[in-house]
């Protein structure tokens, strides 16, 4: 296809920002409009392009097919030659999920802010570049343009919740957030240059260049992978929330106005899950095999642990802004079990959490806008007065569990099987000589942990605030929500109860997106020697403290 569908994706929403900020300040009603229709063109391409992509790309993907022949609707331009930057977009099956994703999550953001009266036009001028810097590292096949709109991205969401959020937290939360995320940002970005300045030479290129197409296929050395991995991998880590830097999350989630926990719930701790899977499993294969069996630790903490704290809260937003801690842990360790099954559960998850949290923020949003506050403490009864946001909310609340018939449980059964079977295969040589067929099992039980407490703190939060005795006193100004509010409640109901009863609708595109990349571990993995050499280990171990 000729057209430049992904450039009108990814910019219709900053051309929407720009048009948005010329307008005079009185006129709110065409601030609002404005936005809605860049968020419906890029639904209506989006969806589009996905069952194009469904239908006539991913038949074609076989073993062995090589990630820059999974790419469709490529745009390549030069941008600054000398420097090896070009303009190239692109998506494969996991990336064309996630755009489709980030318009949907997109669309539900700008409904539910409709009632916004203070300062709209700037406020729909920054979610529009919000949602564009999403759609840009989705969409981003060159390095240089990746990196450029993972900070577009983040940069806005500092303005909208200090302007915007809860007042307060904001300041503490948004600030909090910015260094976390920028520093994460460092962190990789160095890495990430060495790696440029090397491609020369283990792709065999005249020059540098920021093209991942040909990143995917250079042969970093051995050194090089295991030296660089673990940075490059953490640094965008941080922005899914990955213990132990998770903890800017749950006050950046409690301190944005509704729609920005959406999307930053919904997609945004989505970009540091891809950018860590494209830019650091993809890239560094080797490094993945070496550094996962250690990541993959991290995960379950991040798993059980955030499954605890959430329990903890008392306030809704708290809830689940740990509640995302826990659920995103769930996709990093699909990457970390190296095959098949993890990395398309790990896909799927993105997609299921970030459609269950952007409907739970909704739902809590329409709960604080007429009863003005969130604490389980002192709601009580809302099935009352607000129906259909306790139905959405029990039904997310179910996907979070991981109930069959949802998404939630097509998304976390696959994972579970994958870290099982992860165990299979026997390496020497990976960080501090672990053996994942020793623990990897364990893992994989010990996960179904953190299932267990989610139920018990979701099934606790149905009870208190919608179950229960209603005080019409107390409540006597309570207002039913808005047709508009209905329409986002039960867009995002469909979908999970749709992905969970036809799981193929999303499956199949998600596996042949992370199909080359597994198929790039593999390779990796068997040229490792099998678990039986100690010196071996003691070597990799000193080597890591810089010894020897």
């Amino acid at each position: 296809m000729d057209f430049p569908f992904l450039s009108v994706i990814t910019l219709s929403p900053i051309v929407a920002g720009i048009i948005i900020m010329m307008l005079p300040e009185d006129n709110k009603d065409n601030a609002k409009m404005l936005g809605l229709a860049a968020m419906i063109l890029g639904l209506v391409l989006s969806v589009a392009l996905y069952i194009d992509y469904n239908f006539n790309i991913v038949p074609t993907i076989t073993e062995g097919t090589r990630w820059v022949d999974t790419l469709a609707y490529v745009e390549d331009h030069n941008w600054v030659e000398s420097a090896g930057i070009s303009y190239i977009l692109g998506v494969d099956g996991l990336s064309m999920t996630l755009v489709l994703l980030t318009a949907i999550v997109g669309l539900g953001g700008v409904l539910i802010s409709w009632g916004i009266e203070d300062r709209p036009r700037e406020f729909y001028a920054f979610f529009m570049l919000l949602v564009a810097g999403v759609h840009g590292v989705f969409v981003a096949v060159d390095g240089f343009l990746l990196f450029f709109f993972y900070e577009v991205a983040v940069l806005p969401m500092y303005v909208m919740i200090v302007i915007w959020g809860w007042k307060e937290r904001r300041e503490y939360a948004a600030m909090k957030l910015t260094l976390f995320i920028l520093i994460g940002s460092f962190v990789a970005l160095i890495p990430f240059i060495m790696l440029y300045l090397q491609i020369p030479e283990a792709a065999g290129v005249a020059s540098s260049t920021f093209d991942l197409r040909i990143w995917s296929e250079a042969n970093f050395s051995s050194e090089t992978q295991r030296n660089l991995f673990l940075p490059l991998f953490v640094g965008f880590a941080v922005l899914a929330g990955m213990f132990p830097f998770h903890n800017w999350s749950p006050d950046g989630h409690v301190a944005a106005p509704t729609a920005v926990s959406m999307i930053h719930a919904g997609v945004l701790m989505k970009l540091g899950g891809y950018a860590a899977m494209r830019l650091g499993i993809q890239i560094l294969p080797e490094g993945a095999v070496y550094w996962l069996p250690v990541i993959i630790l991290l995960t379950l903490i991040n798993v059980i642990y955030g499954a605890f704290i959430a329990m903890r809260q008392r306030d809704l937003k708290y809830m689940i802004g740990y509640s995302s801690v826990s659920h995103m842990g769930l996709v990093v360790m699909g990457f970390a079990a190296m095959n098949q099954l993890g990395f398309t559960g790990a896909g799927i998850q993105m997609v299921s959490h970030g459609l269950m949290t952007a409907m739970f923020f909704s739902c809590v949003g329409m709960i604080y806008d007429r009863a003005h506050t969130r604490s389980m403490d002192e709601l009580s009864g809302m099935m009352v007065a607000l129906p259909w946001v306790a139905v959405a909310f029990i039904i997310g609340g179910f996907v979070s569990m991981g109930m069959p018939g949802l998404s939630g449980f097509v998304a976390e059964y696959p994972i579970f099987l994958g870290v099982w079977g992860g165990g299979d295969f026997n390496l020497a040589n990976t960080a501090f000589g672990l053996n994942p067929s020793n623990y990897y099992w364990m893992v994989a039980v010990a996960s179904v942990l953190g299932i267990i407490i989610t139920a018990a703190y979701i099934l606790r939060a149905i009870t208190s605030v919608f179950f229960g005795e209603y005080d019409e006193h107390a409540w006597h100004d309570m207002k039913p929500i808005k047709a508009i509010d209905k329409v986002v409640l039960v867009m995002f109901c469909v979908l999970l109860i749709a992905i969970g009863m036809f799981p193929k609708v999303i499956e199949p595109i998600v596996s042949s997106g992370v199909q080359p990349v597994v198929e790039r571990i593999a390779s990796a993995q068997s040229s490792y020697t099998v678990f039986n050499d100690i010196q071996l280990i003691a070597t990799n171990v000193l080597a890591w403290f810089g010894v020897g």
